[in-house]
C-alpha cells in the first residue's frame, strides 16, 4: 500500500488507472468500512482510501474536535486489506483556491438532517467535489446507513462527472445496531440503550406494512421513546428510498432517524 500525503503524488499514482475504486472515509474505520473496501477490491482494478476529518461540514466546532481519530489502527486495518493507495489529505491543499460558482445541491438537503445540521451538506458535497476533480474514479462506494448524504452525492455528481456510485448495504452488529464511528464514544450500558431503540424500530416498521394508519403508529412510538432516560430523539420521518419524499403507501420505504445517546449524536434508516 502507498500513502499518497500530497496531490503531486496522487496525480502521480493514478494517471494511468481506468477501473479505480474510491472510498472516502474520515477515519474510525469499522466493519461497515471495511465491507466498502471489498466491494471495491471485488470490482475495481485498484482501490483508494481517503482518511480525512472534513472541518466544513461539522456545525459545531466541539464536535470535530471530539471525533473519533485512530490513524496508526487505520493504517494498519487498511493495510490487512491489501489496499493500493491511501490518502490522506491536506486541509491547506485540498481548501487552496475559493469557489467561483456556489455548488448546486438537491433540496432534499434542507430535510432530515439538514433540517437541524445548517451546510452539514455543504461541505460534504464540497469536498466530495473536491476529492472527484483530483482522483477521477469509476466508482464511488458509500454505505446506506448515509441515505441522505448518498442521495445528495448521487443527483449532484450525475451530471459533472462519469463516476458511478455503489450503494453498499448497512452494516450491523449482532443487536441490529448500525456500525458508526461515532459508536466508539458509547460505553456499553449506551450501546445496550441503543440497541433496545433499534429493535423497537424494526418492529415499528413491520407494522408500518401491515397497517394503512402508519400516521398513527409513528405517533405512538415518539411519544412511547421520548420517556427514555438518557436518549433524545432529534426526528424520526418515513420516507421513500426513490427520492426522499414523504411516505404515503408502498413497500420501498425507510424509517430515517437522528438521535442522542448522552450527547452522542446517531443517525440511521431501516
Amino acid at each position: 500500500m502507498k500513502i499518497l500525503r500530497n496531490i503531486n503524488e496522487l496525480k502521480n499514482e493514478l494517471k494511468n488507472i481506468k477501473n479505480l475504486g474510491f472510498v472516502p472515509t474520515m477515519g474510525g474505520l469499522h466493519k461497515g468500512h471495511l465491507s466498502l473496501l471489498r466491494e471495491s477490491k471485488r470490482k475495481c482494478q485498484k482501490t483508494i482510501v481517503t482518511i480525512y476529518v472534513n472541518p466544513t461540514q461539522f456545525n459545531k466546532k466541539k464536535d470535530y474536535l471530539s471525533y473519533p481519530r485512530n490513524l496508526s489502527r487505520d493504517i494498519n486495518l487498511i493495510k490487512k486489506y491489501r489496499i493500493d493507495y491511501l490518502y490522506l489529505p491536506k486541509t491547506t491543499e485540498i481548501y487552496n483556491k475559493k469557489r467561483k460558482k456556489k455548488l448546486s445541491i438537491h433540496n432534499k438537503h434542507k430535510v432530515l438532517c439538514g433540517r437541524f445540521r445548517k451546510n452539514h451538506f455543504k461541505g460534504v458535497i464540497d469536498i466530495i467535489d473536491r476529492f472527484l476533480v483530483l482522483i477521477k474514479p469509476k466508482y464511488l462506494f458509500l454505505g446506506k446507513k448515509d441515505f441522505q448524504q448518498y442521495f445528495l452525492i448521487k443527483e449532484f455528481i450525475k451530471k459533472k462527472f462519469k463516476t458511478k456510485i455503489v450503494l453498499c448495504k448497512t452494516i450491523r452488529d449482532k443487536n441490529k445496531i448500525a456500525l458508526s464511528t461515532r459508536n466508539y464514544l458509547l460505553n456499553k450500558k449506551d450501546l445496550s440503550l441503543v440497541a433496545k431503540i433499534i429493535r423497537k424500530i424494526f418492529l415499528l416498521k413491520k407494522n408500518i406494512l401491515f397497517n394503512k394508519n402508519f400516521e398513527f403508529l409513528v405517533k405512538k412510538f415518539k411519544k412511547e421513546i421520548q420517556s427514555i432516560k438518557n436518549f433524545r430523539l432529534e426526528y424520526l420521518e418515513i420516507r421513500n428510498f426513490k427520492d426522499l419524499t414523504k411516505y404515503k403507501k408502498g413497500k420501498n420505504f425507510g424509517i430515517f432517524f437522528a438521535y442522542y445517546i448522552k450527547n452522542i449524536r446517531l443517525i440511521d434508516n431501516i
